[in-house]
């Protein structure tokens, strides 16, 4: 070769030194590739100069922190399905629902607020629609050969002989009493419709006149219910602080003191022959306290006559019916009892109510019994054949009072729900709803004259008095500065009584 063509040096001059150019760059890669390789390796190719190659290395992560990181994340979202997951605050029915999903309804040391907790953790691994899953697949179960072959059959038991008894007194005390009452509806409806016009609107008038006529305080503690006795003359009050005391109408004045019972004390009422033509040492109070305590008291001792087996949990309210045989009791474990108090045995143990049951009244003949619960239900029973006849729905919450009218078809109750509701037996239905206060309803009466007007009460702090067919608003008594707890209308002049967590009672009447 010659000696231009050993020289590494590219050769100047003009276009003609092009090929030298492209030349001397090729053998520059070239033995910058050789110095980049290891001795005894192939020879890399010649890779561009404008191509940049890195030698950091991203570690994969293993398997087993893929699947940690996948069950953190799974659980992350399951808790955020479970916080969406709106459940039941009854304990009853969270329990059932645990139930129906196969899981044990308590734990131990477990409460409500860790019960609904835990139903919660279940729905969100099961998901929302796993109890309707499990409620149609209940349904779904295909009776066996021998259930489709057996034909529908209602059974009945046998009761013992002195529930027999007690239903045959029913019946013969009921009819006389309702054939008495519809002779006199009938006697009634001759009288002229402008005599009955005018004397709605003396009731109206009379209404309009009331006022505050006296006022007493009766206790320590808060005054849970007043109830006149059959006679007018006399006023029972009962307290929170254990309390059952005895007042004199016409001046207010403490006649007696009843002292039993270890709690607070829900209801005193007076039996239908009480101060009538009754001895004072004879059965004339029943009361009844948290406790699950129910006493009778006669009027000449402060020790009760007797007491009811204790019923191991609440009782709100008890009730003579009309006959003074027997003794209504409401009780909190979802049940009322029907006591006879000549054979001191409880003849009926009726359930129904998928709540405590709170109130109870008898109409006037004996034949029924109305009950409202604390599941916002009103139940109408046939005492005389122990079934339901009838079914108050329309209340938005619990119901706390229910009276019958004198005309033995209407009656009305109140509810948590801050309203009265006037339901008709013959139409079976709720012929009016009554917007009454602004707080729980406490109590409602209607007159027990004629029936021609209702009172109610609340924890608004007022009473208020609605007309019976137009139940147009008479008149608001405002004078207890607490919430009203109770309300009573004597059997004899129309006086209105009530009490009040400001430890009174109040009387109201006409000026």
């Amino acid at each position: 070769m010659s000696e231009g063509e050993d020289s590494p040096t590219p050769a100047s001059g003009g276009g003609g030194g092009g090929g030298s150019d492209r030349q001397w760059y090729a053998s520059i890669d070239s033995a910058m590739a050789e110095e980049n390789s290891t001795p005894g390796s192939p020879a890399s190719p010649a890779t561009p100069s404008n191509i940049h190659t890195s030698n950091e290395y991203m570690e994969l992560d293993e398997p087993e922190i893929l699947d940690e990181k996948k069950a953190l994340l799974e659980e992350f979202e399951r808790k955020r399905r479970a916080r969406m997951i709106h459940v039941t605050t009854d304990d009853s029915e969270v329990k059932q629902q645990l139930r129906q999903l196969g899981e044990p309804i308590c734990l131990f040391g477990e409460g409500p607020a860790d019960r609904r907790n835990r139903l919660k953790e279940l729905l969100s691994r099961l998901g929302e629609d796993a109890l309707k899953k499990t409620g149609a697949g209940q349904q779904e179960v295909e009776p066996s050969e021998q259930d489709q072959q057996r034909p529908e059959e209602t059974w009945y038991h046998e009761g013992p002989e002195s529930l027999k008894e007690a239903r045959m007194f029913l019946v013969n005390y009921s009819i006389p009493r309702a054939r008495a009452r519809l002779k006199r509806e009938h006697l009634e409806n001759m009288v002229p419709e402008a005599t009955r016009t005018a004397k709605r609107q003396e009731v109206q008038n009379k209404l309009r006149s009331f006022s505050l006529l006296s006022s007493q305080n009766a206790d320590g503690r808060p005054v849970s219910y007043c109830s006149f006795s059959p006679n007018g003359k006399y006023l029972a009050t009962s307290s929170w602080s254990g309390l059952v005391k005895l007042w004199t109408v016409s001046n207010c004045r403490e006649e007696q003191v009843f002292s039993g019972h270890n709690s607070y004390v829900d209801c005193v009422e007076w039996h239908p022959n009480a101060t009538l033509n009754m001895e004072p040492s004879a059965l004339n109070l029943v009361s009844c306290g948290r406790d699950g305590s129910v006493q009778l008291w006669g009027l000449n001792g402060e020790e009760p006559l007797g007491e009811l087996p204790s019923l191991e949990t609440r009782v709100s309210r008890v009730k003579f019916h009309p006959s003074g045989r027997f003794l209504g009791v409401c009780v909190h474990d979802n049940s009322w009892r029907l006591w006879d108090l000549e054979t001191e045995e409880e003849v009926l143990f009726q359930e129904g109510h998928s709540k405590p049951v709170y109130c109870i009244d008898f109409q006037n003949d004996g034949s029924l019994a109305a009950t409202g619960g604390m599941d916002a239900y009103g139940r109408l029973w046939d005492v005389r054949i122990g079934r339901c006849v009838m079914f108050l729905t329309g209340h938005q919450n619990a119901l706390l009072a229910v009276n019958w009218s004198p005309d033995g078809f209407h009656l009305v109750t109140g509810s948590e729900d801050n309203s009265a509701r006037v339901w008709d037996v013959r139409q079976r239905r709720c012929v009016y709803t009554i917007p009454a206060h602004t707080g729980i309803v406490t109590g409602v009466r209607y007159d027990r004259i004629g029936g021609q007007y209702i009172v109610t009460s609340s924890y608004d702090g007022s009473v208020r008095l609605w007309c019976h067919g137009s139940f147009q608003a008479m008149r608001a008594l405002e004078g207890h500065g607490q919430k009203v707890t109770g309300v009573d209308i004597s059997p004899t002049d129309g006086i209105i009584a009530t009490c009040s967590f400001d430890r009174t009672f109040k009387l109201w009447g006409p000026d």
